[in-house]
């Protein structure tokens, strides 16, 4: 069994380094026997076979996440189906969680608006640690919309998840106000494409991920116009977290906190609206 777990590290070391490799080697194990590796280790079945491996390994060598190959993560606790449609949840958008998590508010239930859910990550894993919370997850894909409400249901939780397209909001969400805002919208800039991997720029959707050069606060400047939330919590780019301070303090918020993510960069932006 060992031998055959080097032997596919072995295989996709062409193309990934000799970490990456081996962690991706033992994933694919736990995925296609169902067995962890304290098992696989303990040698408790028979594990000498491993369903489709060549078919697994020659999609890594293209690139494909593995999280596609498999159609799910785990990710803050959760089972998550991903599918091209969504981005892969990361762990910077964990500690967003986290950060939104914090918020304590004495005799309130509060009621919270997740824009861009994509596969509902961000509203599932608040809904599971706050089930008294109420949670609205919108997104302007129905291909991730669906994804999102299979994820709730994978994951027991109760999530109003929505298409809307945030530059062209129609009632109800339109009029209504939450105490909590929370984004991940795209912010990579397009002119950041080249220092990125293949296996994101490939396959993950474009249309999550970027915006235009000329423009790279577009999702932060619409979001904060709508003053939905009485606080607003983001993930951004950690290139423009000064001018997204300056953005929103110009439109009016106040109490504008910047928080560093586990790498020391710029991550996570908060702010208070005052309407």
């Amino acid at each position: 069994m060992i031998k055959t777990i080097r032997s596919i590290a072995s295989q996709l070391r062409a193309v990934y380094p000799i970490d990456e490799a081996e962690a991706l080697a033992w994933w694919i194990a736990e995925e296609t026997t169902g067995l962890s590796r304290t098992q696989l280790l303990c040698g408790c079945k028979d594990t000498t076979f491993f369903p489709n491996v060549q078919e697994i390994i020659a999609r890594l060598l293209r690139f494909e996440p593995i999280q596609y190959i498999f159609g799910h993560t785990l990710w803050a606790g959760l089972d998550l189906k991903v599918t091209p449609a969504t981005l892969i949840p990361r762990p910077e958008t964990a500690e967003l969680v986290e950060k939104v998590e914090r918020l304590k508010v004495k005799g309130e239930r509060l009621k919270l608006l997740d824009i861009g859910t994509g596969s509902g990550c961000i509203a599932i894993a608040l809904k599971k640690h706050h089930p008294e919370w109420s949670i609205t997850g919108i997104d302007v894909s129905a291909e991730a919309i669906e994804v999102a409400n299979e994820n709730a249901h994978r994951n027991d939780v109760e999530v109003d998840f929505q298409q809307a397209d945030i530059f062209h909001l129609q009632s109800p969400i339109a009029n209504l106000h939450y105490d909590v805002v929370v984004s991940n919208p795209p912010y990579i800039c397009e002119k950041e494409k080249g220092s990125m991997r293949r296996n994101v720029l490939e396959y993950e959707p474009a249309s999550a991920l970027f915006v235009p050069d000329e423009d790279p606060l577009l999702f932060y400047r619409q979001i904060a116009s709508l003053h939905a939330g009485r606080r607003l919590f983001f993930e951004i780019n950690e290139a423009y977290s000064r001018e997204l301070a300056e953005m929103l303090n110009q439109m009016g918020y106040t109490d504008i906190q910047l928080t560093k993510d586990s790498y020391d960069k710029p991550r996570i932006i908060q702010a208070r609206s005052t309407r």
